[in-house]
């Protein structure tokens, strides 16, 4: 035993107390409890438990005084008497899941420093139950399997599957359920109890099970003797419990061997439970090291997107909101040009511009095609309603003109839609922009939309005006031979022999030089005007406009107002990092001395 307590004191003393630690230090960051600290679950067979109810013991020495507390929700008290242990868990579960046999999912914590307790973390859930009772839901099992698994499934975790000797262990619920989510039962440790209950003639069958014969675990069995009903009700001690319990097994003809080997009574178990945390942890180290490493790279980019947010010194606010807007304008210039930004915000604007002006050249071809198509049967009926006194084969310029200008009115809308597709990209990569770079910072993140939703009305009004002027049939004379010489060198529609055809015939040549003229106009005209409204103008405005507005002092407090969600968010990341910085030290401090450790020295 003194071997034992300074190997204890030297390996294991110092591997509890670090986990200790960075359990501390990570769980405010919202950490599964279970990955950092080795925890061990019974399942057990009657409802006792009505919440997971963590137990954290820790050993002290002799000369130091027994002391307890409890915490769930927001609750905590210091507990001074073992004695109401009891009452205020049952207290604690009456508030969780409400008097009665109902149950709760939410977490009750129990710490209990003793002299007469191991160095380990159990966490108790609810027995399994097929058929509810009064007071219970229809589907209390299916609650508490879904409880379960939320705990066992965790591959850092121990399972502890305890079961009574006098039933068979490979039917139990409990087994089934540790072997699903441990098929190679390297988690999984059983635990057999009430063996004073074991019928005469099935000794042998219990030990083959404590000997790994029956359903083989990696971690074995162990087998225990608590105290009874009968026991509790008449407040038999803990330590008498103890020494019958060691009677019973020395002096059992079945059961001693397995009491000399270690594998029975309620001190070999705690022994063993302790060996397997260290040894668990000492597993786990590795993996917990690069969780705290790619949690910190986490929390420290999150804090890098959030900024450093305006100082508190007067003499300093100007200096940063002048930097902060520079900074922004800047990149907004560099964005509408298409450059690399300094904030490191990649942007796809001008990639997904090009798929919007290629489709809205791709509709002016199309409506050109389709007026191709209909330009016999259109200048059939213009010919009759507008032909006045001309002689067959004249070209009336009234029809002419009105075909033209309502062909190009109907591309007038399908622009404007276009113009709004393309408002929507370029407002969601200047928003990307401001929220990365103002982040924290709304009043200036308003001012900054506001410009650019003004942007939009100037936009269209430029392009309504682009098609008030293509109703004004024009184009260079030099230009409009060209197109119309080519069309006639390559043939009319159809072969018409009399006048009126032949004057459909050229009308037709005429109609479609033109359009093909103000088709490509419209097709470059178009993309100009918003491209120079929703970007460059805007960019431009935007820097002019900002600047501006920190010459006026009063605006500045209003513009350096901080988001108090944003603020409270930096302060937490801030913390979180010295906690995980914290975290990855220990670990690199100790990981040798873990490393060194052998659980079977002992």
């Amino acid at each position: 035993m003194n071997s034992l307590n300074e190997q204890y004191e030297e390996k294991v003393r110092p591997c509890i107390d670090l986990i200790d630690s960075l359990r501390s230090l990570v769980y405010p960051l919202y950490f599964i409890l279970i990955l950092f600290y080795l925890s061990l679950y019974f399942l057990s067979l009657c409802i006792v438990t009505r919440c997971p109810l963590e137990l954290k013991m820790k050993k002290i020495t002799k000369d130091q005084k027994w002391n307890g507390k409890i915490h769930y929700r927001d609750f905590t008290e210091e507990i001074k008497d073992p004695a109401s242990v009891e009452e205020k868990i049952i207290q604690a579960q009456d508030k969780m899941a409400g008097v009665g046999v109902g149950i709760s999912k939410e977490l009750i914590s129990l710490e209990i420093a003793s002299p007469s307790v191991p160095d380990l973390t159990l966490i108790d859930l609810p027995g399994i139950t097929r058929v509810a009772v009064k007071g219970q839901p229809a589907d209390i099992g299916e609650q508490i399997k879904r409880l379960i698994w939320e705990f066992i499934g965790k591959r850092e975790t121990i399972n502890l599957v305890v079961v009574p000797c006098n039933v068979d262990i490979a039917t139990t619920e409990a087994l089934k359920m540790a072997q699903e989510v441990d098929p190679e039962g390297e988690r999984t440790l059983g635990i057999l109890t009430k063996p004073d209950l074991v019928d005469k003639g099935t000794e042998e069958n219990v030990v083959d099970i404590i000997n790994n014969k029956a359903i083989p675990l990696k971690k074995g069995y162990m087998i225990v003797k608590c105290r009874g009903q009968n026991e509790i009700t008449k407040k038999v001690s803990l330590t008498t419990a103890l020494e019958k319990e060691k009677t019973f097994f020395q002096k059992h003809s079945h059961f001693q061997s397995l009491y000399y080997d270690g594998r029975a009574s309620v001190p070999k178990l705690a022994e063993k439970l302790t060996l397997e945390l260290v040894h668990h942890i000492q597993k786990s180290l590795p993996r917990l090291e690069e969780q705290v490493e790619t949690k910190l790279k986490q929390t420290q980019s999150k804090l890098d997107n959030l900024g450093c947010g305006p100082p508190s010194e007067p003499s300093e606010k100007l200096g940063f909101l002048i930097d902060r807007v520079t900074s922004f304008t800047q990149d907004a210039v560099y964005l509408s040009k298409g450059e690399d930004l300094r904030c490191g915000y990649k942007s796809k604007i001008f990639s997904v511009l090009r798929q919007r002006f290629s489709s809205w050249n791709h509709l002016i071809e199309d409506s050109g095609t389709t007026f191709s198509w209909n330009i016999e049967k259109e200048v059939t009926q213009y010919e009759r309603k507008y032909r006045g006194k001309e002689l067959p084969g004249f070209i009336n310029y009234k029809t002419f003109e009105a075909m033209v200008q309502e062909q190009v009115k109907q591309l007038e809308e399908p622009a404007i839609l276009k113009l709004k597709e393309v408002s929507e990209t370029a407002k969601k990569e200047f928003f990307a922009l401001i929220q990365r770079s103002l982040v924290g910072l709304p009043n200036l993140m308003r001012a900054t939309e506001a410009i650019m939703n003004e942007k939009e009305g100037l936009a269209e009004s430029m392009l309504r005006t682009q098609f008030k002027m293509e109703m004004i049939v024009y184009t260079q004379d030099c230009r409009y031979s060209k197109k119309l010489g080519k069309r006639k060198s390559e043939g009319g529609l159809v072969s018409i022999t009399n006048g009126i055809g032949a004057s459909l015939k050229e009308m037709a040549k005429h109609l479609k030089s033109y359009y093909q003229i103000a088709g490509q106009r419209l097709a470059d005209q178009v993309p100009l005007v918003i491209h120079y409204q929703m970007l460059q103008e805007f960019a431009v405005q935007l820097q002019r406009e900002m600047l501006q507005m920190l010459q006026d002092k009063e605006k500045m407090e209003l513009l350096l107002q901080e988001d108090h969600t944003i603020k409270e968010n930096r302060v937490h990341l801030h913390n979180c990092i010295k906690r995980l910085s914290k975290a990855r030290m220990l670990l690199s401090d100790f990981s040798m001395s873990i490393y060194d450790f052998n659980p079977m020295q002992f």
